[in-house]
């Protein structure tokens, strides 16, 4: 199977069209379908829906776009890093981080370890749930990933047994809500039973959504809050808090800006805030020159 063909097929996927799918591919429209019909020959499945307009994918159709995705990546990746050997540079290191670590913490990060010019964010984790970034690691498309993790316990359905790690920071999700219009908290916990807290949360089965479940679980004191919606990113969560729909649990990092400006207000004391580590892993079986070097440099750097 040739890689164009994947392409040929993300292509499909993503304009439902096919003359402009080989308008993108810069092929003839005969060419690209018969390239599309082959790939369905080769893989003996129906993975475009033809009867609907516009076009759609098969069930198995959305599978294989998944697949897809992950090989191009993947050919990328490695056809950027060939280069770079051919060229005589030393390979760049590969970093997967969350979105709400990018701005505020790898970059100083970097910068204390004087590897910010060979050390690189991986973009496309920017929208990973936790899982991703270790499947990511064990199938060599990053060599790093920055991850938060509970430092208290935690029932996380999450396997981290190939990788190794080193705590390089650390962070807690602190309650914090909007103003109303007399200056005053929108809400306080820990609530009541007749009026509790509207709630943005995370996924319960997530890494932030678990941290801040057993947290709370651990608190000799009850709870009342009632879940609004569920958001994986931070980011999301802190827009809609700004906006008053409710309170809840973000990194301190994220909200410091707003909490000097008054924008936003703790939604209650210590007590509630979530500790976390900041913790960097790295595959086991994943190794090269430049990884290698960085890793043993490590023990090194100044303590968070």
């Amino acid at each position: 199977m040739e890689i164009r063909w994947l392409e040929d097929f993300i292509a499909l996927a993503r304009t439902r069209h096919f003359s402009r799918a080989a308008d993108e591919q810069h092929v003839t429209q005969p060419t690209f379908s018969r390239r599309i019909k082959l790939l369905e020959e080769e893989m003996g499945v129906t993975l475009i829906n033809r009867q609907t307009l516009p076009l759609s994918l098969t069930p198995a159709g959305e599978e294989f776009l998944t697949l897809c995705e992950q090989v191009t990546d993947r050919v990328r990746l490695t056809r950027d890093r060939v280069r770079e050997i051919s060229a005589g540079q030393k390979r760049r290191i590969m970093v997967a981080a969350p979105q709400s670590l990018l701005g505020q913490f790898l970059p100083e990060w970097l910068a204390s370890t004087g590897w910010q010019e060979r050390v690189q964010p991986y973009l496309r984790a920017t929208g990973w749930v936790a899982s991703d970034y270790f499947q990511a690691l064990q199938r060599g498309e990053c060599d790093l990933a920055i991850c938060y993790w509970p430092i208290g316990r935690c029932d996380l359905d999450i396997d981290t047994s190939a990788c190794t790690y080193r705590v390089i920071g650390h962070e807690r999700l602190i309650p914090v809500t909007g103003i109303d219009e007399h200056s005053a908290p929108r809400a306080l916990l820990p609530g009541s039973r007749q009026q509790p807290i509207p709630w943005l949360a995370y996924p319960k089965r997530g890494l932030l959504g678990s941290a801040v479940k057993a947290h709370l679980g651990r608190l000799p004191q009850s709870s009342y809050l009632t879940a609004q919606s569920e958001n994986l990113y931070a980011a999301g969560i802190k827009e809609l808090v700004l906006l008053g729909y409710g309170m809840s649990w973000l990194p301190e990092r994220n909200v410091a800006a707003e909490l000097r400006q008054g924008r936003l207000v703790r939604a209650g004391d210590s007590r509630w805030d979530v500790p976390m580590e900041l913790r960097l892993y790295r595959h086991q079986g994943q190794h090269h020159g430049e990884l290698d070097a960085f890793w043993s440099e490590l023990p090194l750097l100044r303590t968070y």
